[in-house]
């Protein structure tokens, strides 16, 4: 755990705030490609054939107490936070869908059963959707970056409506801010 301090405890001043690139611009208003991705309650959920509206959090990588982040990680603008923004998104829960979130779901490159022990140790209220081959992220030419072997994707959210992306926020700083944005996104633009 040498590169690794808290998990929680991020002093965001500390890390480099991430710009946007342009990278998210072209998700407005596209239909979500039509396949199952694995979730931690062990169904696939097909994004693009749920009704109402989602709210769906990319990140790119959750830690774990006792594990090393990827060297550089927190030289990267936008990686660090994915844990605080899990529990934002599990902390305002019940406000998310009193303003309209049928389903939230976070998504990462990470495997499913990896996703599982996050679900578990931060007691998430929600699943977790594995993109681990890639093909959500490359259908929809989602921001990605390459650390080391791995390619992850980069931090964004996306509200979506029967199917169809309604609003996207890129780039999300600070990541444990992201789970009220949405919130006051959804009381402000109600179904």
């Amino acid at each position: 755990m040498k590169n690794q301090k808290s998990l929680l405890s991020v002093d965001w001043s500390k890390l480099p705030v991430p710009v946007d690139d342009g990278a998210a611009r072209h998700l407005m208003h596209l239909l979500l490609p039509a396949f199952p991705l694995p979730a931690t309650d062990g169904t696939l959920v097909s994004l693009s054939g749920l009704t109402g509206r989602t709210v769906l959090y990319i990140y790119s990588l959750t830690g774990r107490p006792g594990s090393d982040l990827p060297d550089g990680w927190d030289a990267i603008p936008g990686a660090r936070g994915c844990t605080p923004q899990s529990c934002a998104f599990r902390d305002n829960f019940a406000a998310l869908r009193m303003a309209g979130a049928k389903q939230i779901f976070g998504l990462s490159t990470q495997d499913t059963a990896y996703q599982r022990e996050v679900v578990e140790r931060l007691q998430l209220p929600f699943s977790l959707l594995s993109d681990a081959e890639l093909k959500f992220g490359q259908a929809l030419s989602l921001p990605r970056m390459r650390v080391g072997n791995f390619t992850h994707l980069r931090r964004l959210t996306m509200i979506i409506d029967d199917g169809l992306i309604k609003h996207v926020f890129y780039p999300i700083f600070p990541p444990d801010k992201n789970a009220a944005d949405v919130l006051a996104w959804l009381k402000a633009n109600p179904l």
